[in-house]
């Protein structure tokens, strides 16, 4: 029923054999000469994304790097690829004329600017077009007209697409702003004039709240997009965001490839998308891909662009909302459902070729596609924020399927990479199609549950509590879901795990030690990956001195304590005392459980306990001698017998041995403590030595991943002391405040 793109880049899409026509009709119309070589100003999944298209149509791939991504892998994927400065973005991959200059030197014809970073920036494409190089985008006027919020609804109302009732005049003075706040009515969105992201974008539900919220839009527009220009829209408090993919190219032609709904968002960012969008009438759906070409043809637009729309969730009544002149993050949705791949489309229209489809009733979509986007952050009580580290372990689920499913993963990542505090925290994107929605939520929530990740916390087990959500099930959620969902959703028991965790967990740590150990005595060497020692005697064996916490009484008994990981806090399980003995035969009881299995090396783990088997995937990470040890179980299969959460994923810890008596969390004593709850930048300090301040005042602005984050007082009480400055690198959990005794305040979460 399907042919498929591209098997060997991984870019699995489904496409009806009635469409393949449409590379005739390519054929026959192709004018320009396809580009030869292309420079990525971009990092990340983007440019790896891009590298595998240009690479599959035998176009060479230039990449640039920052001192941080020197080993990254895009850098790994391209033909050649050329330092352009230190790790800040600011320093790297916003200099636009040490990219050009790159671009000269290496003979690169074009630039291809992923999404983010230059993707939007009138003043770079500007200078591509007068270096003689070619932007893959739009003109510099499109970006120039559409990156202007304000001005965008200028031309869309003369193009007759509906726009949202706000103001989005010239007069910035915070005296005019909120006059014309109050004219319109609260709730009332605040959003940037330039840029996109949700960056400089906040809610306004009264007018006391006004100034307040204006201040901190306009400061981060300033920073993100050097424009502090704001404007204001009604909010439509039950509003479905859907977005429409629109396509042009230098000959006139435009085109719609369907609608995508991302209304599933936290800080203005989406989290999962999908396509079509669900509930929609035909009707409804020809009318918003008939007002995107009519945005695209307004502003002369060439290239990919995706013009969103705020939707009354109600009456299904649209409005523009503003265009991304870009690739959007989402683009792989549309991809799965339409069958063509889009990068592709874009290096054939900036090689001045026609579009590959010009007849929009060729267009149509086949099945249904749902992406969620695979972040390295702490989603504990919905606060959602970015973590960094070192990937330690990233498997992600079998990729690929048939006509009926398919599984999908984009990274720009790989085993032992490092999340930076400097870019997006995103890893990857983890997308699912089926031929019906349900088919396709089916197959995402499995997925989801067989990504494994160690080193930084992510957000695959809320993006997997999400899409199993009765109210995302059922279709068309609005913009406010995880708003009325999201703490609910965030909220991961730290429960103990049931026994049978216990036995399999235990089991993997005694396989690992065991087997090392023997496997370095057999071998005579100096032991394996995992440590360990060879010969025998005094470290040859599980009764030896390396078996760390793990104590060897004359029955062979060694005992430990296992704790239980929260996935938001690794100190709130409890410690559990397990017994486990040794047989002969080499099986083993745990707290009276006979378990016996056995490990591979890539952690396979095939075990039974007590009459159940089981096929899931282990992790084992020690210390060394009297160290800390940790296993990390995943079983997206079904539950573990006894475990009514079906969780996919468990974390068991063995404390080391100086530590494995309570250990009490957070600060001692009753001073109050305020820390960093990311790792990040400090841009503003309000706290002052020996100042009162109220519950929730705010003491401490930090960013980090594009996003700010305000550090406030829980309580009442005094400062003792200030320990940060602005402009300093903070890491996680660094004390920020302290508060004088008798008056503390809690540490912040």
């Amino acid at each position: 029923m399907f042919a498929s793109l591209r098997h060997g880049s991984g870019m699995l899409m489904p496409r009806a054999r009635s469409r393949l026509c449409c590379c005739s009709q390519r054929r026959r119309h192709n004018s320009g000469a396809l580009l030869q070589k292309v420079l990525i100003a971009n990092r990340g999944e983007i440019a790896c994304r891009v590298i595998k298209t240009a690479k599959s149509m035998g176009v060479e791939t230039v990449a640039v790097y920052s001192e941080q991504d020197a080993d990254a892998m895009h850098v790994a994927m391209a033909d050649e690829a050329y330092a352009i400065g230190p790790a800040p973005a600011s320093e790297s991959y916003l200099r636009g004329e040490v990219i050009l200059g790159v671009a000269k030197r290496s003979g690169a014809q074009a630039i291809h600017p992923g999404y983010g970073f230059l993707s939007e920036n009138a003043n770079f494409a500007q200078a591509c077009a007068d270096a003689g190089i070619t932007f893959v985008g739009p003109p510099a006027s499109a970006i120039l007209s559409m990156g202007s919020k304000s001005m965008a609804k200028t031309i869309m109302s003369a193009a007759g697409v509906p726009v949202t009732p706000g103001y989005h005049g010239e007069d910035q003075s915070p005296e005019r702003l909120l006059q014309e706040a109050n004219a319109i009515g609260y709730p009332v969105l605040i959003k940037a004039v330039m840029g996109g992201g949700g960056k400089g974008m906040r809610i306004v539900h009264t007018h006391k709240d006004f100034l307040g919220a204006l201040e901190a839009c306009q400061r981060e527009s300033a920073k993100s997009f050097g424009d502090a220009r704001v404007l204001l829209e009604k909010f439509i408090a039950e509003s479905r965001h859907v977005e429409v993919q629109v396509f042009a190219d230098t000959l006139g032609n435009v085109v719609y490839l369907s609608e995508r709904d991302c209304s599933v968002q936290r800080r203005h960012q989406k989290v999962l998308e999908e396509a079509p969008a669900p509930h929609l009438s035909q009707e409804v759906r020809t009318g918003l891909g008939e007002a995107a070409v009519r945005a695209a043809r307004a502003v002369g637009y060439v290239g990919a662009g995706t013009v969103e729309f705020l939707m009354d969730a109600a009456t299904q009544e649209f409005f523009f909302c503003e265009m991304n002149t870009r690739l959007q993050v989402e683009h792989p949705v549309t991809e799965m459902v339409m069958g063509q791949d889009l990068v592709e489309w874009q290096l054939r229209v900036a090689s001045g070729q026609p579009l590959p489809v010009i007849d929009q009733s060729l267009l149509q979509p086949l099945g249904h596609a749902i992406e969620a986007r695979v972040y390295a952050e702490n989603t504990s009580k919905g606060l959602f924020l970015p973590a960094t580290g070192t990937l330690t372990r990233m498997r992600p689920p079998a990729q690929g399927g048939n006509s009926r499913g398919m599984v999908r993963v984009d990274t720009g990542v790989r085993e032992g990479d490092t999340v930076s505090m400097h870019y997006d925290p995103m890893i990857a994107k983890l997308l699912a199609w089926g031929e019906t929605r349900e088919a396709a939520l089916t197959r995402l929530a499995s997925a989801l549950r067989e990504y494994q990740v160690l080193g930084v916390p992510t957000n695959l087990e809320f993006a997997e509590r999400c899409v199993r959500h009765p109210a995302f099930v059922a279709g068309g959620v609005t913009t406010k879901f995880l708003e009325t969902y999201g703490a609910q959703l965030a909220q991961f028991t730290a429960a103990a795990p049931p026994p049978h965790a216990v036995a399999l967990g235990a089991l993997a740590l005694m396989l690992k030690r065991e087997g090392r150990i023997v496997a370095a005595a057999h071998s005579g060497g100096s032991g394996g990956s995992g440590g360990g020692g060879g010969g025998s005697g005094a470290r040859g064996g599980p009764w030896s001195a390396a078996a760390g916490p793990w104590r060897v009484s004359s029955h062979g008994m060694r005992r430990c304590a296992l704790r239980l990981s929260a996935s938001t806090d690794e100190e709130g399980g409890k410690a559990t005392e397990v017994s486990v003995d040794c047989a002969a035969d080499g099986s083993y009881v745990v707290a009276g459980v006979p378990v016996s299995g056995t490990l591979t090396a890539d952690g396979a783990l095939a075990a039974t306990v007590e009459g159940h088997r089981y096929h899931c995937s282990a992790a084992v990470s020690e210390g060394g001698f009297g160290g800390a040890a940790s296993v990390t179980l995943w079983h997206p299969s079904g539950p573990v017998e006894g475990d009514s959460q079906w969780r996919p994923r468990y974390d068991l810890k063995v404390p080391a041995r100086a530590s494995a008596g309570a250990r009490a969390g957070g600060t001692s004593g009753a001073m109050g403590v305020l820390k960093a709850p990311m790792p990040g930048k400090v841009i503003r300090v309000m706290a002052k030595l020996g100042a009162a301040v109220t519950a929730g005042q705010a003491l401490v602005i930090m960013e980090a991943m594009k996003m700010e984050h305000t550090v406030t007082a829980h309580a009442a009480g005094t400062v003792g002391a200030v320990h940060c400055e602005e402009g300093q690198l903070v890491s996680e959990a660094a004390v920020l405040v302290t508060m004088d005794q008798g008056k503390a305040v809690p540490a912040a979460e």
